[in-house]
């Protein structure tokens, strides 16, 4: 690696652990974002550079690309942004990552593919849903028989105004299917229902469970021939499922109108429930094989932060030359016992277990 980590976003809450954490790693690092103030306090804390930057600015974003190895994008939002921060990282001969991005943001970069695609690699959804909640699961597909894979993800904690905007936008088929289940080779619609008032391993208290077969989930049931797949995302209470209900039923104003009671929703769940977060995932044996079911659970007391450490893992990871040219998911490009082994140690975990559920 011959130049720096530029880290956009780097004074917000994903990026300023991403930029610790890379800092951690001996890598040099160059921080990004309209506030150089922000961006100047975190540099000096962590001995980095600060720059100010305009993502939406062709020269601002040209000059903060040129000269690093490695861009890692945790500004938003990332409806806006898509595949712009990619192209210019790309442009100027760097690899990127993206904290955030999605199929829609892999797309749209696969309409006209720069040409430094095929040198360097793009990794989109690198943080934790989608990022850790595809990527943890595989630790359980080791080579042992699975009938079916249940798996976990969600908590209560604060969501910011882009989030959640991007948060209403991520519905239809290019982002998954409400109440779907992955069966025999496909996507079996409306057999699911939610579960409500239930108790699972590392989340408090009692949760709703509200299936959600992403495309993430798609893609891994699909890679890896799960016969079954069933994905949940689970709420600390009915404040936001209601919230992004009553936000999906009015087609007469935008996602913007509705951010502020997605965010007050998350914000009543916090101040009820604390702030908390857990990745479950359940791999069953097939019946009469002998072989006793498997899980892994990791439990976080803000996604926010973890995002940021996994980010960095794989801005690290990209900049060692260890994800091949070419666009790619998180959750398929890292390999999941180095990135298990790096988020054992780490603070922004409560708990990373893995082994057969007790009896």
């Amino acid at each position: 690696m011959t130049g720096s980590v530029g880290v956009l976003g780097g004074a917000g809450t994903v990026g300023r652990t991403a930029v610790e954490r890379l800092r951690g790693f001996g890598l040099p690092v160059r921080i990004g974002g309209r506030d150089l103030d922000r961006a100047g306090e975190v540099a000096e804390a962590n001995g980095s550079t600060a720059v100010r930057v305009d993502l939406f600015d062709d020269a601002s974003l040209e000059a903060f690309c040129a000269g690093c190895s490695v861009v890692l994008n945790c500004a938003g939002p990332s409806y806006r942004i898509l595949d712009r921060v990619a192209r210019a990282a790309l442009s100027a001969g760097a690899g990127y990552v993206d904290a955030a991005g999605d199929l829609v943001a892999v797309e749209a970069l696969a309409q006209d593919p720069p040409a430094g695609l095929s040198q360097h690699a793009a990794v989109f959804s690198a943080g934790l849903m989608p990022g850790l909640s595809g990527l943890l699961p595989r630790l359980l597909l080791d080579g042992s028989p699975v009938a079916r894979l249940d798996v976990y993800v969600g908590g209560s904690v604060e969501i910011s105004a882009a989030s959640a905007v991007d948060a209403l936008l991520t519905r239809g088929p290019k982002f998954g299917h409400a109440l779907a289940v992955w069966r025999d080779g496909q996507v079996a619609q409306h057999s699911l229902a939610p579960l409500r008032s239930i108790t699972l391993p590392g989340f408090h208290g009692r949760v709703h469970a509200v299936p959600f077969l992403s495309t993430e989930m798609i893609g891994l049931a699909s890679a890896a021939g799960l016969p079954e797949l069933r994905n949940y995302t689970v709420y600390a209470t009915d404040n936001l499922p209601r919230a992004f209900a009553t936000a999906w039923a009015d087609d007469d104003e935008s996602p913007e109108a509705h951010a502020a009671a997605i965010v007050q929703a998350a914000r009543r769940d916090v101040e009820d429930h604390g702030r908390h977060y857990a990745v479950l995932a359940y791999a069953r044996p097939p019946a009469g094989s002998g072989l006793v079911p498997r899980r892994v659970l990791l439990r976080t007391p803000d996604s926010y932060p973890l995002s940021g450490v996994v980010a960095a893992i794989a801005a690290r990871e990209v900049a060692a030359g260890a994800v091949a040219p070419g666009a790619h998911y998180a959750s398929e490009a890292l390999n999941p016992q180095t990135v298990a082994r790096e988020l054992a140690g780490d603070p922004w975990v409560s708990e990373l277990a893995q082994g057969s559920p007790a009896r």
